[in-house]
């Protein structure tokens, strides 16, 4: 235990506990759509946190030019996609590995490198744990976070926790908390990690909305930091799959012997890269997310509704019977996130994707009445 006192707890567990069948996430529509018996267009899917924008005029375009393509196999190296990116964040692009989405890596991360005990906060995105215990051998230590601290981390008690760990698992932004790390602490963290020889792995999935926070510049610096990225939330592509990490020099060449070819195809890389040109649609996404994340936390102030501060494009809301919101919404059309199955999180806390105004008051009406 740390002096702050965030436990650290010993899980032990295997892939019989992550590999459950009935692990949910958000934005599905589908099946929900079917148990309602009702079209997929007709419901409001709070639940996966996407840019309201939407697809941007320039990502269309390049789909549709790419569209005779499609009698190719995909660059398997994504070469051209990997020197944007190279330019984007200044980094090597031979360190740069592109993925089907983010989650691909995560998968890929401790396959490849074959950790032994693996330290992951909670509540966080699940499939850290999913992805380590597939293997049998493997052993996850779990690091609570404290709802009295907005669930945030405190570096030299995580920095504690990872002696004797061989891998260890941050989100940045954390999802679903919404609780930031500085670029300083997360910084402070990765040199803990590189003295006790624990590889980091910083998910930075919601970190163009909050870019002063990333450490990808910093990964050339420290063989144990390592930084994955993803195109789904800001840039609105969940239904592509596409996502990148920076890893260094002396950790890309293994990662690279185990990843299968082509995961990445042809819409997908040309997508991504007129995605991370498009300056306006940043222009646009963040002044859009200052409007509507304002209104929110008024509206949430004003209907006495407990909210979590948030660095990210969805907030964790505390409302009391966390299943009977959601089932209650859910037939006035509206989805959200039950987090009743997060690690850490109880059956009280759901959380909400920041939406158009449209969207967000129909979401503060159908809170308020009940």
């Amino acid at each position: 235990m740390g002096n702050g006192g965030q436990r650290v707890r010993k899980l032990e567990q295997t892939a019989d506990r992550g590999c459950e069948p009935g692990t949910e996430h958000g934005g599905n529509i589908y099946k929900i759509a079917a148990e309602l018996d009702v079209a997929e267009g007709t419901l409001i899917d709070f639940s996966a946190s996407i840019n309201p924008l939407g697809i941007s005029l320039n990502v269309k375009e390049a789909i549709r030019k790419e569209m005779d393509r499609l009698v190719h196999y995909p660059d398997p190296d994504t070469t051209k996609l990997r020197q944007i990116l190279s330019l984007q964040h200044n980094v090597d692009p031979e360190t740069v590995i592109c993925g089907n989405g983010s989650t691909e890596l995560i998968y890929l991360v401790p396959r490849a490198l074959r950790p032994g005990k693996i330290l992951i906060p909670f509540p966080t995105f699940s499939e850290y744990e999913r992805a380590c215990t597939l293997r049998s051998d493997a052993r996850v230590t779990g690091f609570a976070l404290k709802k009295e601290n907005n669930f945030g981390i405190h570096p030299p008690e995580f920095i504690d926790a990872m002696q004797g760990c061989d891998m260890a698992f941050l989100c940045n932004p954390n999802n679903p908390t919404g609780a930031r790390l500085s670029r300083e602490k997360v910084l402070e963290i990765a040199a803990g990690a590189g003295k006790a020889r624990c590889m980091l792995v910083v998910d930075e999935a919601f970190i163009d909305f909050c870019p002063e926070a990333s450490v990808i510049h910093d990964v050339a610096e420290n063989p144990c930091l390592s930084v994955l990225r993803s195109m789904t939330k800001f840039y609105a592509l969940p239904g592509l799959r596409v996502g990148y990490g920076v890893f260094h020099r002396e950790v890309i060449g293994r990662l690279e012997q185990y990843k299968e070819p082509w995961t990445v195809n042809n819409f997908a890389q040309k997508a991504a890269i007129a995605a991370l040109q498009d300056n306006v649609y940043a222009e646009e996404t963040f002044i859009l997310m200052k409007e509507e994340k304002t209104y929110l936390e008024n509206s949430f102030r004003e209907r006495g509704i407990e909210f979590f501060p948030s660095a990210a494009n969805y907030y964790l809301l505390e409302v009391g019977n966390g299943g009977r919101v959601v089932h209650a919404l859910r037939k006035k059309g509206i989805l959200v996130r039950d987090c009743s199955n997060f690690e850490g999180l109880g059956n009280s806390f759901i959380r909400v994707a920041v939406k158009s105004r449209k969207e967000n008051e129909r979401l503060i009406k159908g809170l308020s009445e009940l």
